[in-house]
């Protein structure tokens, strides 16, 4: 028996809809990948069996980075993958207005970064020298110092005696520590005929006089030594910037696409 209700012809568009899923569905992935490697950074560090323990350290915890990253990829791409595949306007107007609000902070810290320059160095020195602080209570801080000042080969924010802050290598007379007046083995220039690591390089370093540090050191804080790559890499910066910002506005126009021919299909 036929139905008295004719169809229109007006249906979602496919392209759309598992454009959308096909896309989300990758960020889904990357999303529970980081908060997977996040879980088990915590797990090898006993943070899992002792969770009071993830305010206990002084610095900043890289898994933190994995763990709020993994948590907003997931996020949109369970709502993005989910409210396309089942065409479902809830989910997708979730996934449009998040990643709406996304841009926009991404937007509004980047007019503040330009306009408040000092104000955000200050913040920066005041990290980087928090962090040094912590150097020792956390391995994987311990390593992004590292890395960063082998990167940018710099030592400390603004200089070498930035690491008086640290218990370990400062120069008072009560310190104990072997690497009293020293720095870390990251802040040591590098021989390139050394193949493995000397990582007792920066013992007793600061102890020398300032002028013969340098033949030993990388002297330049990193502060100054991030704002001079940032000046050499401003194109390719602003470039991903923009580009991860066009790729936001597609995104939401998209979803509000697919949430328009969704409300126009079922309101025919």
């Amino acid at each position: 028996m036929m139905s008295g209700k004719q169809y229109n012809g007006q249906e979602v568009s496919c392209c759309i809809k598992y454009f959308i899923f096909g896309f989300n569905i990758i960020f889904w992935l990357l999303g529970v990948a980081f908060l997977g490697i996040g879980l088990w950074a915590w797990s090898e560090k006993g943070v899992l069996s002792n969770i009071s323990s993830i305010t206990d350290l002084g610095g900043f915890d890289p898994v933190w980075l994995f763990m709020v990253v993994g948590g907003v990829m997931f996020i949109l791409g369970f709502t993005g993958c989910i409210g396309a595949l089942r065409e479902n306007t809830l989910l997708l107007k979730f996934f449009s207005v998040f990643l709406g609000i996304i841009f926009f902070l991404e937007l509004t810290a980047g007019i503040l970064a330009f306009v408040f320059k000092d104000w955000i160095k200050d913040q920066l020195n005041f990290f980087i020298n928090n962090n040094i602080r912590a150097y020792r209570d956390d391995i994987d801080l311990q390593n992004l110092i590292d890395f960063t000042q082998e990167y940018w080969e710099c030592c400390g924010a603004f200089g070498a005696d930035d690491w008086n802050l640290n218990v370990y290598f400062n120069c008072t007379d009560s310190n104990p520590s072997r690497e009293k007046c020293g720095v870390p083995f990251s802040c040591c220039t590098k021989d390139p005929a050394e193949d493995v690591i000397n990582t007792q390089c920066g013992y007793d370093v600061r102890a020398k006089l300032v002028t013969e540090q340098a033949a030993y050191i990388h002297v330049k804080g990193c502060v100054p030594q991030f704002e001079k790559w940032l000046k050499e890499n401003l194109t390719v910066v602003a470039g991903i910037f923009i580009g991860v910002a066009l790729l936001q506005i597609f995104g939401i126009c998209l979803a509000q696409n697919l949430i328009s021919d969704i409300e126009a299909v079922r309101a025919s």
